[in-house]
């Protein structure tokens, strides 16, 4: 009767998009009266009042129901128009809305879902983007806390075959929370009267579903798993994570990096499968911005056209000046960048970092100093070709390339720290952004060496 009553107004109110007026409407009713207005209305609006209810009254209310409308209710939670309905919400809105469906109506929702299906409910779940909730699968076994193992084995009998890995059981209370693990080799070979709590493992390690999908990838390598249980804010079991998903994650996070660092946005698809104007689009922004960086590098020469004009054999050496001092920068970030995600780099570093590059940028271009000297010196017909003062012309870039490589290094380190302190990701520092800004920096350093070194000579 009360359904019937208000199903006009809910209805009006859905469509309206009026959630928070909608939740506190409901609120005000006990669970047992929205289970009846839920079943009332179509299955979509089901989908949508069932979606915005705060997390422990969403439970009562889904425990309400009888098994027939919880499945018909949750395959309506895996409906596109239900996430267009509430894609359609302010974000701040949607995520202070959007709390974590009661664990039973998501374990329902991703064993009754197809993956495409379920792509799309994962996103009603409330999880975050690239976060484990996204990547979890509900194929697992849980056991109760209370069974023998006689009782387990039984279940493991009549659900094992549907499931991926029966190496790990996972032994949950009445409420549904992660209890503990077991193994199934210590479950076959132990007494059948055996309660299921004399097995569990001393530790348990579990992922929430909130956790970024790199604290899943850092927990296998950790603790040398091939499967991790993901709970939800309640410590309820909600799904698993196995080592393929993670090997999987690996490679895109890797592939990502790689193509962030090549300077362009990340594809969302592989290379051949992408649309040419996708493509354009994702390489253009980057290819502008460089473009644009490189404009200053003119603009820097432009400003010591003089010198050039007086001293015209400085020109022969640029190229080899600002190539090598962003070489050393793409060296720099490469190496840090990736010792930043495998954990062996950290914000707090940074002044080792910067010690450490400083001291390898100033032996790294004394190297090659010595290498352009000598070639400079050497060389037959050095004076012709360099000047009478040819000397003086290998020292400036001797001491550019120690400067400019120096600097290089320095820059091409700082920069991924400097981006993930802003809650940037450091593969967008890619090798030719730091060669970019190292050009112009490395015609600044040349000139000012040479104006200083040249002066009464050439200059």
């Amino acid at each position: 009767m009360i359904g019937r009553l208000l199903k006009p107004e809910l209805t009006g109110l859905i469509q309206e998009r009026e959630f928070n007026q909608l939740r506190q409407i409901l609120a005000e009713f006990p669970p047992q009266d929205i289970a009846d207005i839920l079943t009332d209305l179509a299955p979509e609006d089901r989908a949508v009042l069932l979606r915005i209810l705060p997390y422990q009254l969403a439970a009562d209310v889904f425990e309400q129901l009888g098994v027939e409308e919880q499945e018909r209710l949750v395959l309506a939670l895996g409906n596109e128009q239900v996430a267009t309905i509430l894609n359609e919400m302010e974000p701040d809105d949607r995520t202070a809305l959007l709390e974590e469906l009661p664990a039973a109506a998501t374990q329902k929702l991703l064993n009754l879902l197809s993956p495409e299906e379920r792509r799309i409910a994962v996103t009603l779940l409330g999880y975050p983007e690239e976060s484990v909730g996204r990547r979890m699968t509900p194929e697992y076994v849980a056991v109760k806390h209370d069974w023998t193992v006689a009782e387990a084995l039984e279940h493991l009998r009549r659900v094992g075959r549907h499931r991926e890995s029966l190496n790990q059981l996972f032994v949950v209370d009445p409420q549904g929370r992660l209890a503990g693990v077991v193994r199934l080799r210590n479950l076959v070979v132990a007494e059948l009267d055996t309660p299921v709590a004399n097995l569990l493992e001393p530790q348990v390690i579990s992922l929430r579903a909130t956790d970024d999908q790199e604290t899943a990838v850092a927990e296998f390598q950790k603790y040398d798993r091939t499967m991790l249980p993901v709970v939800d804010s309640q410590e309820v079991l909600v799904g698993v994570v196995t080592v393929d998903d993670v090997l999987d994650l690996v490679e895109e996070e890797v592939t990502e990096d790689m193509q962030k660092m090549g300077g362009m946005q990340a594809l969302d698809a592989s290379y051949l499968g992408t649309d040419l104007l996708v493509l354009i689009r994702k390489r253009v922004g980057w290819l502008i911005l460089l473009f644009l960086g490189q404009m200053l590098t003119a603009t820097a020469m432009g400003h010591y056209e003089g010198d050039l004009a007086n001293a015209l054999v400085l020109a022969l050496f640029i190229p080899l000046i600002i190539s090598s001092g962003g070489n050393s920068g793409a060296q720099a970030s490469t190496l840090v960048i990736r010792a930043m995600a495998t954990g062996d780099v950290h914000l707090q570093d940074w002044l080792r970092i910067l010690r450490r590059e400083l001291a390898l940028g100033l032996a790294l271009g004394a190297v090659l100093a010595v290498i352009g000297f000598l070639r400079i010196a050497l060389w037959p017909n050095r004076a012709s070709l360099y000047t009478d003062h040819y000397a003086l012309v290998a020292t400036v870039v001797g001491l550019s390339l120690v400067g400019v490589v120096a600097f290089g290094s320095l820059v091409g380190a700082m920069l991924p720290l400097a981006l993930r302190r802003l809650r940037l990701d450091p593969a967008t520092c890619s090798a030719p952004f730091v060669a970019t800004l190292v050009d112009v920096s490395g015609l600044i350093i040349y000139f000012s060496i040479a104006q200083a070194v040249l002066r009464g000579t050439l200059l």
